[in-house]
């Protein structure tokens, strides 16, 4: 395995470093508001990094999903690539692929997934297809639905169907711990196309897990930076608090989640994109994402003392997109027994 990005994948992260650096500034960010950002969005997709993802692959995408996650910028880029651009680039027909791939590319279509990243939902929350391609059934909740154009859901079967929002489709603003611009989706005889054959659910969501656990680990990086420059700034009895062993020892341990869930994310994403087995591998990135995640934010905001309880600082971003993250990944007991019935499963087989 070798996780060293190529000199495009690198050149792109660099890219949307700055991009992001630019544009998703916490004064940027406060006047969002729980909406999205057009003009960054426009931005990144006039820099050709959305529709640059189908060549960089799932490696590449993460390595832009951590510079995002660095300044919990708000857009859909994690769901219209994985939702989107790679699931219709893996399981669409030329024809699919020829007519969506350059919206999704542009910024003209945005997609959203209307089943969440962890496993065990289907038919319920998933939607009833009839042999017509009309969708009927609701979604509580679909993070990035009030900026997207189309989404995709799952039937009972587990066959995917990408519907385009129109009024067929209702959606109710919902707010989410993270300003995703999240939905609630009531699917009434709803046209749509079906996206791929059996097994392309199983794809889409070791996809969505990897992808979103490169989110976590951006997001985590972002918090413990800047917990990492207010102790070695703020003083206590005339010493920066960074110089304290309890404070070291609390930072080193948040690195080391950081490092965890950074190369599982890495090893999922190399092993899809060199056509390897990575589903096992998508689910330990889950796990430590969720797990991990969770003490890295709790661990940015305490580190910041009393600041850190200010709803307006920008360490509390962080905490509330890791908080979300952990929530929309699965908790760590769930994702883990699903990665040990996997593993079983797995060894059963001749």
């Amino acid at each position: 395995m070798d996780f060293t990005p190529t000199e495009e994948q690198a050149a792109a992260r660099d890219l949307a470093a700055r991009i992001f650096g630019d544009l998703a500034t916490p004064e940027r960010l406060t006047a969002a508001g729980t909406g999205g950002d057009p003009e960054l969005w426009k931005a990144l997709c006039g820099a050709g990094l959305v529709g640059a993802v189908e060549e960089l692959g799932l490696l590449g995408l993460v390595l832009l999903l951590e510079e995002q996650g660095r300044t919990t910028a708000q857009v859909p880029f994690a769901s219209t690539c994985v939702y989107g651009l790679l699931a219709v680039a893996a399981h669409g027909s030329p024809e699919q692929r020829e007519r969506l791939l350059p919206g999704i590319g542009d910024g003209s279509v945005v997609v959203c997934g209307g089943f969440p990243a962890q496993g065990g939902v289907r038919a319920a929350q998933a939607g009833r297809a009839s042999a017509q391609g009309e969708l009927t059934g609701t979604v509580p909740v679909v993070p990035w639905l009030r900026d997207a154009t189309h989404v995709l859901v799952a039937d009972e079967r587990g066959e995917l169907w990408l519907t385009p929002v129109t009024d067929a489709t209702r959606v109710e603003p919902v707010e989410l711990t993270a300003p995703w611009s999240a939905g609630r989706l009531t699917l009434d005889g709803a046209a749509a196309e079906r996206l791929g054959a059996t097994g392309a659910h199983a794809d889409v969501l070791a996809t969505a897990r990897t992808a979103f656990a490169g989110l976590q680990a951006g997001v985590c990086a972002g918090s413990l930076a800047r917990a990492v420059g207010h102790v070695n700034t703020r003083e206590q009895f005339g010493r920066p608090l960074a110089t304290r062993q309890a404070v070291q020892l609390r930072a080193a341990d948040a690195y080391m989640d950081i490092e965890a869930i950074r190369v599982t994310a890495y090893e999922a994403a190399w092993r899809r994109d060199a056509e390897l087995p990575y589903a096992t591998h998508a689910l330990t990135a889950a796990w430590w994402a969720s797990e991990g995640g969770r003490r890295v934010v709790d661990t940015g905001q305490h580190l910041h003392g009393g600041a850190g309880a200010d709803l307006d600082h920008p360490v509390h971003r962080h905490f509330l997109w890791g908080r979300q993250l952990d929530a929309y990944l699965g908790c760590g007991a769930e994702v883990l027994q699903e990665l040990g019935e996997l593993i079983v499963s797995e060894e059963a087989q001749p």
